[in-house]
């Protein structure tokens, strides 16, 4: 009687410690999406609040330039208004 019990048992044991290795390698998996997931969703906000907070140097450059000949396009208007004794 107990070498038939220990025949179902031993295969059973097997089957059922099988049946949970694959249930917690599936939820592994799910929970590593998840948080694959959440982290490119953050990586994506980081970078927008970083693009929207700080500006290149190059466009700094092309601002300035554009500036300087702003200030001197205005100068030199001044300077023929005074001529023309506006």
């Amino acid at each position: 009687m107990e070498e038939q019990i220990l025949r179902y048992l031993i295969p059973a044991t097997g089957l059922v410690s099988g049946l949970i290795g694959a249930y917690v390698g599936l939820q592994n998996r799910a929970l590593l999406a998840e948080v694959r997931k959440e982290i490119a969703e953050l990586e994506n906000r980081l970078i927008l609040r970083i693009n929207g907070t700080y500006v290149r140097r190059g466009e700094c450059a092309l601002r300035e330039e554009l500036v300087h000949e702003r200030l001197a396009s205005i100068s030199d208007e001044l300077k023929s208004k005074t001529a023309a004794g506006e």
